[in-house]
């Protein structure tokens, strides 16, 4: 099949009920997007499919097959993204692992709602779980992540 992830378009020899997220990881290298339930509960493997947010753990990858996909891998090369130089600025990360996700979705709510109020970002970034609980500091990032985007 043939997919399109990150600006190229890869021939992936893959069945077609493979979850995208393994397609992902295990056969392209993209390890930035990470499994975490396996159910499209937690958020951590959290990519975009035409701009919208999509659980890759649950969707077959022949699902996505003629759509753009972007992993946290594809937002930026240098990481000059401002929801990732936001993240940096305000040392968001505790352990991690449910990063990728997290930053997946604000970016999706950014390009929706330029200027969110915390209600927004709560609700865009309800499906997404934070073991650690950074929350706060999620939600200042993605205030913060508004204003360098207007910059």
């Amino acid at each position: 099949m043939k997919l399109n992830v990150n600006g190229s378009e890869r021939d992936i020899d893959a069945p077609d009920d493979m979850p995208l997220l393994w397609v992902l990881r295990d056969l392209m290298g993209l390890t930035g997007t990470k499994f975490g339930c396996g159910i499209a509960q937690c958020g951590a493997c959290t990519v975009h499919v035409d701009g919208s947010p999509l659980r890759a753990c649950i969707t077959p990858a022949s699902a996505v097959a003629g759509k753009k996909i972007t992993t946290i891998e594809g937002l930026s090369a240098d990481g000059s993204h401002p929801v990732q130089k936001a993240w940096a600025e305000l040392d968001v990360v505790q352990c991690g692992y449910c990063q990728s996700g997290q930053i997946m979705s604000a970016v999706a709510l950014l390009a929706v709602v330029p200027t969110p109020t915390d209600s927004d970002i709560d609700q865009a970034l309800s499906g997404n779980l934070c073991r650690c609980g950074t929350y706060q500091r999620i939600r200042a990032a993605v205030h913060r992540a508004a204003e360098l985007g207007k910059a």
